[in-house]
């Protein structure tokens, strides 16, 4: 037997001031994009914004439905769309954020695991590490390189892909 051990690295912000020009906007960006989502159910709303390296800005936000597996994460609203939009493009980073007038989220929410391959799968595609913000609108942002951070163990599996 052989113990192993996972060490994540991130930065911690406290707040949009403390960030980069360019990570400030893209936040900005994500906030913006929850005013397109479709929540009506949960009213738990979740924007995107993703920053491609031809300078684009690409938003996303959660799209409920009324049967539940139907609905689709802002994550994968966003990059599904770029996968069909900007095929070649490489995705250099992404902000997520979310609101609710439930409750007052207090921490930074993060992805969901579907969310998480979806974006392993992009970054394996371009060979280039993504990385993501996670902003709590009004508090912190967690700042992350690299999917495989978020997701250790994700699935890949080379000779499915073409050609192999």
């Amino acid at each position: 037997m052989e113990k192993l051990e996972f060490t994540i690295n991130y930065e911690t912000y406290h707040n949009l001031a403390e960030l980069s020009d360019e990570d400030r906007l893209l936040c900005e960006k994500a906030e913006a994009a929850l005013s397109t989502s479709y929540s009506p159910y949960s009213k738990f709303k979740v924007g995107n914004a993703v920053l491609l390296n031809n300078g684009e800005i690409v938003l996303g936000s959660n799209q409920e439905n009324v049967a539940y597996p139907s609905g689709l994460c802002a994550e994968r609203v966003a990059l599904f769309g770029i996968g069909a939009k900007y095929p070649d493009a490489v995705i250099s980073k992404m902000a997520i954020t979310a609101y609710t007038d439930q409750f007052k989220i207090e921490q930074p929410v993060t992805s969901c695991g579907a969310c998480l391959q979806v974006m392993a799968e992009f970054e394996q595609k371009q060979n280039t590490p993504i990385t993501v913000l996670f902003y709590c609108i009004g508090g912190k942002i967690l700042k992350v390189k690299g999917i495989k951070s978020l997701l250790p163990f994700l699935f890949v599996e080379n000779r499915l892909s073409v050609g192999a």
